[in-house]
């Protein structure tokens, strides 16, 4: 069993990287469901330096809740101490209480999670690997393979559902270098789909290892202008410009931002394209279809970098600068 108290990462304030303090804190204890990790490695996503900075472009009313002191993070792979739904000792991984907690305490030596959203990590399979997986491995699974849920999206009325890939299926990723975006690559591929793979020219050796069967690079070219009659759009970068690849997606195509952007329904309609969006949530049963492609070599996760739990800090001003390669990860000892 865990002392009575942990080192983590919190934030008594919202802002910049600058307010993440390393401090002591209690050791949480879990509820029923619940297991006790003891964490070895944090993946790192967009929604921890959105909430570190206080979701200020959100509207009020589609916030979640966040109370200060916060111990940022939803991503870890770690080794049970106790609780219900496994075993003390097993190793396993998630994406943690997303998206009911924005923020689920995972930037710490020990963090609670609901046995549901935990899967066995795979033996071969390092802890910085598997934490590196979760979120973002998820969001591509839920927005290309199998949604596996019924709760609406907050952004639109639309179900999502994600269409079938196979032979004969051409498939573009925009932004296909970061963390969803190399990850969608893959199981696109796994798939049988042909894949185009936009990034800067920096990333083009990388991706093409990956599978990828053509790459745009985006700041020579124009993707949305190349690349025509394309069965799917997975745009990784979303948000308002995201509508310019509707020309580029065939009459019965689809265009999936994973960021939601700006859309007219009657444009839509008139290109016959269908456009939706998801909010990836947590799924220990998905987690581990992924982790078991993960072991076989189907897949594989991209670590940009690594940072001990104290230099968070760090971290996020590396996420900052922006042209990540996969995913940044903190480390436990």
């Amino acid at each position: 069993m865990p002392t009575q108290t942990m080192k983590a990462i919190r934030l008594h304030e919202f802002g910049g990287p600058e307010v993440l303090r390393h401090e002591e804190v209690p050791v949480p204890a879990p509820g029923p469901g619940e297991v006790l990790i003891r964490v070895h490695a944090i993946g790192l996503n967009p929604p921890d330096w959105y909430a570190r900075e206080g979701m200020p472009d959100v509207p009020a009313e589609l916030k979640p809740p966040m109370t200060l002191p916060l111990i940022p993070g939803t991503d870890v792979s770690g080794v049970v101490e106790t609780g219900d739904g496994f075993e003390p000792g097993d190793e396993v991984f998630g994406l943690l209480r997303f998206p009911t907690a924005l923020q689920a305490g995972a930037y710490a030596e020990y963090v609670t999670a609901p046995a549901s959203d935990l899967a066995l990590k795979p033996a071969g399979v390092g802890h910085a690997h598997a934490a590196a997986l979760a979120m973002s491995g998820l969001t591509a699974w839920q927005f290309l393979i199998d949604l596996g849920h019924d709760h609406p999206s907050p952004f639109q009325a639309a179900q999502h559902r994600p269409i079938p890939l196979g032979p004969g299926t051409t498939v573009l990723v925009n932004g296909a270098a970061g963390g969803v975006g190399h990850l969608a690559l893959q199981l696109a591929k796994w798939q049988g789909a042909r894949v185009i793979a936009v990034a800067s020219g920096a990333h083009e050796d990388f991706l093409r290892e990956l599978g990828a069967d053509e790459f745009i690079d985006y700041t020579k070219d124009r993707p949305e202008e190349l690349a025509r009659d394309l069965d799917l759009v997975l745009d990784t970068v979303g948000g308002p410009h995201s509508r310019r690849f509707l020309p580029a997606v065939k009459r019965g195509g689809s265009l999936y931002p994973v960021y939601f952007g700006e859309f007219d329904d009657e444009e839509n309609a008139k290109l016959g394209v269908t456009v939706t969006a998801a909010q990836v949530r947590s799924d220990g049963a998905q987690l581990a279809e992924l982790g078991r492609l993960l072991a076989d070599g189907t897949i594989r996760v991209a670590i940009d970098s690594t940072f001990p739990l104290q230099d968070a800090r760090a971290a996020h001003e590396r996420a900052a600068r922006g042209h990540i390669r996969g995913k940044i990860v903190l480390t436990v000892p």
